[in-house]
């Protein structure tokens, strides 16, 4: 598992519309799973698939957009219910960075410790990078968190990421279960140490 994580290269997918809460994200029905394995397949299900299960060729299922690592979102993704499946599909989608206008606080804390990261844009440059990538779906599109900036052809966006998230992921101390991990010794003697 990567731990550092600057810099994401990917065609992306536009992902349209606002308000897309964890639901539509990843249906309710798909929760009684007891394993997040099959979740990628589950991502935007209704959207993609009518209640005979035919396609209905929703935008991850085209070619062009198959194997694009970077989504890009509206305004409040990830709103509603705070259930950890909707990053967990969207991970096991392929998925490794989120690009939108704004997200979900709760949402966006999940993301983190999968190692996914969110990143916003103000509107007018989000749409700038949504008419690049619909004028040419297989555009790379850059996430450089070192430097705050989203690149895609010839256009160059700042992005914003709350700065302990981003420094989280420059330094690899996402993931909050393999820092306790990597720390068991400190806490086995500090254990010792509180209770004998």
């Amino acid at each position: 598992m990567q731990r550092i994580i600057k810099n994401i290269k990917s065609c992306a997918v536009i992902i349209k519309g606002d308000d897309l809460d964890t639901d539509q994200i990843l249906p309710a029905k798909f929760m009684k799973e007891i394993t997040f394995d099959n979740m990628g397949k589950y991502l935007f299900y209704d959207y993609r698939y009518d209640e005979s299960k035919n396609t209905r060729n929703f935008v991850l299922d085209q070619p062009e957009f198959i194997g694009a690592e970077i989504m890009i979102v509206g305004k409040n993704f990830g709103c509603g219910s705070s259930r950890e499946h909707a990053p967990q599909a969207i991970k096991r989608a392929g998925f490794k960075a989120i690009i939108g206008e704004s997200f979900a606080e709760i949402f966006t804390g999940n993301c983190k410790a999968l190692g996914i990261p969110l990143v916003t844009m103000v509107k007018e440059k989000l749409s700038l990078l949504t008419e690049k990538i619909g004028a040419n779906p297989q555009i790379l599109v850059e996430l450089d968190l070192e430097n705050k900036m989203v690149t895609a052809a010839d256009l160059n966006l700042p992005i914003e990421i709350k700065d302990s998230i981003r420094e989280a992921f420059l330094k690899g101390i996402w993931d909050a279960s393999l820092l306790l991990k990597d720390n068991l010794d400190l806490i086995l003697k500090k254990d010792q140490t509180l209770y004998y």
